[in-house]
């Protein structure tokens, strides 16, 4: 297969050796006829028909590769032309390169870019032009900054996309100046010096349509994007990542929300060396969640995309107070709650008000939700004065299970119990999730204290008497 350029424009751009090649190969073939040079190639068969056909990009390059493969192995040779250069942007000659049973051959061409830096002005290696594919701009340009040129703009709405994928909301990317560049080497050649604002309405862009904006200024995200991209060269490059699955993942997003939780608890207000903690937590439990979505995405289920984008509109619906649609400002938070609740109900459709309640969260936090959605019902103590003595009620009870000897009952009477202490802690503000670990880690703290001072006193911890270890917490609770 021999593949030639037709260069970017008129027909004074198409190389003589191009010319010559043509007139040699009698099987010809066009990527497309829609090009001012298509008429050098006579007798050729285009590939329009999969334009029209496809509904994505890479099922037109497929096509096109799996005709052309076919062509070239019932012929012997084929010839294959395409605009502008072989090797600029031509992902059908990519993909025609790495099949190992063709011998591909590229004759040399004028591109596009050439006549663009003739019209720029610029020397693209001192300037440090990044060159962009249009249709993979919010990817390939999050983490670029500087002068970029961006091909295959082909239409007005591929140019509005570009623009609307910078989350821009202080404007600043608005008076970004920008080159839109148009038909070059042709009669209908444009070069029109513009804004980021107004790149899709200053002509009405075609296939010869291209994009050079001189200063890119770093996009919003673009840490993220190279943290995204990073996920998947993982999964697809670590022997460990390759084998998780969502299931075996699961003790992992447990335990790195834990480790955040910590990282929070350990935040010192008037100590910012303390948020470095929080940030590397934070980083592990975001790396999750990236995880999760990209076995997703390999498995065609779904992507970090449609996560982000859920959540966000999920967001927007239930906070009609911000964005306008509720007719008017809830008074305080409790009525965001309240209206929150609301909204969620409308959208799932749930039966009981306990749906969506998981019943996989530890036992305390899974009593808190269950009572508070019971009291949103209206099914509550009206204050703590009628929750309080719940607790001295069922401690009465694990009493007298223990008497009558029923170890099913006093295990039955003791979740009772803690049940109760739920229903106090939550009438009284307080998350009893986080009231127990605070109180885990006072007790721990507590008793590594004892067990140092065990040590320096030469008292053997294992052997020493509840009297002496008692005596020694005391000393340290009145530290």
């Amino acid at each position: 297969m021999v593949v030639v350029g037709l260069g970017p424009g008129g027909p004074g751009h198409v190389t003589t050796e191009t010319v010559d090649t043509i007139a040699r190969i009698p099987h010809r073939f066009l990527r497309t006829a829609v090009h001012p040079t298509a008429g050098v190639v006579p007798a050729a068969t285009a590939f329009d028909d999969v334009y029209e056909a496809a509904g994505r990009f890479e099922d037109v390059y497929a096509e096109i590769t799996r005709r052309l493969a076919a062509s070239a192995r019932e012929h012997g040779e084929i010839l294959y032309a395409v605009p502008g250069s072989p090797l600029v942007l031509e992902r059908t000659v990519t993909w025609l390169r790495s099949d190992p049973g063709l011998d591909v051959e590229l004759v040399p061409a004028v591109s596009f870019l050439d006549l663009a830096w003739a019209r720029l002005g610029i020397d693209p290696i001192e300037a440090g032009v990044t060159l962009i594919d249009g249709h993979e701009f919010e990817t390939a340009a999050a983490d670029v900054s500087g002068a970029v040129l961006v091909a295959h703009t082909h239409a007005n709405w591929v140019l509005s996309e570009i623009k609307l994928s910078v989350d821009d909301p202080d404007g600043s990317f608005a008076d970004m100046p920008a080159v839109v560049l148009h038909a070059l080497g042709t009669p209908e050649e444009q070069v029109v010096r513009t804004t980021w604002s107004e790149i899709d309405r200053v002509l009405e862009a075609d296939h010869l349509t291209s994009l050079y904006v001189p200063a890119l200024a770093p996009a919003p995200g673009a840490g993220y994007v190279r943290f995204h991209r990073l996920a998947r060269t993982l999964r697809e490059q670590c022997p460990w990542d390759v084998e998780q699955t969502h299931r075996s993942l699961v003790p992992y997003l447990i335990e790195e929300s834990y480790e955040v939780v910590d990282a929070i608890e350990a935040l010192d207000p008037d100590d910012p060396a303390s948020d470095e903690a929080l940030i590397e937590e934070l980083g592990d439990l975001l790396y999750q969640i990236e995880f999760h979505a990209t076995i997703a995405e390999q498995e065609g289920r779904f992507s970090i995309e449609d996560v982000t984008a859920g959540i966000h509109d999920k967001l927007v619906r239930r906070h009609p107070h911000v964005f306008g649609t509720a007719g008017g400002r809830p008074v305080d938070a409790d009525d965001v709650l309240a209206n929150w609740e609301q909204i969620k109900r409308a959208e799932k459709g749930r039966a009981s008000v306990f749906d969506g309640v998981a019943g996989s969260l530890p036992a305390l936090s899974y009593a808190h939700h269950l009572q508070r959605k019971a009291a949103k019902a209206g099914f509550d103590w009206p204050d703590v004065a009628g929750a309080l003595p719940k607790i001295a009620e069922e401690a009465a009870e694990i009493a007298a299970a223990r008497a009558a000897g029923d170890s099913a009952a006093t295990a039955d009477e003791i979740g009772d119990l803690l049940f109760a202490v739920v229903n106090v802690a939550r009438h009284l503000g307080v998350e009893p999730e986080s009231a127990l670990r605070a109180a885990a880690t006072k007790f721990r703290r507590r008793f590594e204290e004892v067990e140092r001072l065990a040590l320096a006193r030469g008292i053997d911890i294992d052997a020493a008497s509840l009297q002496e270890l008692d005596a020694i917490w005391d000393e340290v609770k009145r530290r």
